[in-house]
């Protein structure tokens, strides 16, 4: 089954690419959307720039698309993945879709447009077990920002470990937030992970205020580095 996966650099469509290797399918390549606003209910904006650099540490090729001023982000999406087919001959597309009806209706109409099956393996997991298990599989991730009552700067820039996820899940139920961040309460960034080649290390960022409970991590330099080499 040759397929590509749809990608952010977040846990989800990282896990998502995961599940399609575990299961033997032929990851051909990634495809990162960038949409105009940050507030896009399709696609993940934050931190998409470093994309290029994951799919060089995962040694995947990459198609990056960027939805200009007037596009129709669903039709950017359906053009980067015509030229997929064309390049790949694709069979599928992985996507890292939990809970939310609106991605995955318009996700899957596309593909049957094209003539591709769609993969959905996050599709209505538990949100704190999904959580646990992403840090017993070896995800290292970060969370690059936050929205949400509950969720402080503190958090930002951080591996979530088991511990560090534990107060996650402890604060969702207390403030009643998803702890998968499916409705935007965080945004996650991957570093490392089992199909990673070389790792990603956060050399500069600074936390900065952008609303009322919202924070941002502004990555200012980032590099790959080999998996044998100590954190700096």
């Amino acid at each position: 089954m040759r397929v590509c996966s749809l990608f952010s650099g977040g846990k989800d469509s990282t896990y998502a690419l995961h599940w399609a290797w575990l299961n033997g399918f032929d990851v051909k390549c990634l495809i990162t959307i960038v949409p105009q606003s940050y507030d896009s209910l399709m696609f993940h904006r934050p931190a998409l720039e470093f994309t290029p650099l994951q799919a060089r540490a995962l040694n995947i090729p990459h198609i990056l698309s960027l939805v200009k001023e007037g596009e129709n982000e669903l039709e950017v999406l359906a053009s980067s993945l015509r030229k997929a087919i064309k390049r790949f001959n694709l069979d599928g597309l992985v996507v890292g879709v939990l809970l939310s009806d609106y991605q995955r209706m318009r996700i899957n109409f596309i593909c049957e447009e094209l003539g591709l099956r769609t993969y959905s393996p996050l599709w209505k997991k538990d949100q704190r077990l999904y959580l646990m298990e992403l840090i017993d599989q070896g995800f290292k991730f970060i969370l690059t920002a936050i929205s949400a009552l509950g969720l402080t700067p503190e958090f930002l820039g951080k591996i979530v470990d088991r511990k560090l996820a534990k107060e996650i899940i402890y604060r969702a139920e207390r403030y009643g937030f998803n702890p998968g961040f499916e409705g935007g309460e965080a945004e996650t960034l991957v570093l490392d992970g089992p199909l990673f080649r070389e790792r990603l290390e956060v050399a500069n960022s600074e936390i900065m205020k952008t609303g009322i409970n919202s924070w941002r991590l502004y990555i200012k330099k980032i590099k790959l580095v080999k998996k044998s080499e100590t954190p700096s």
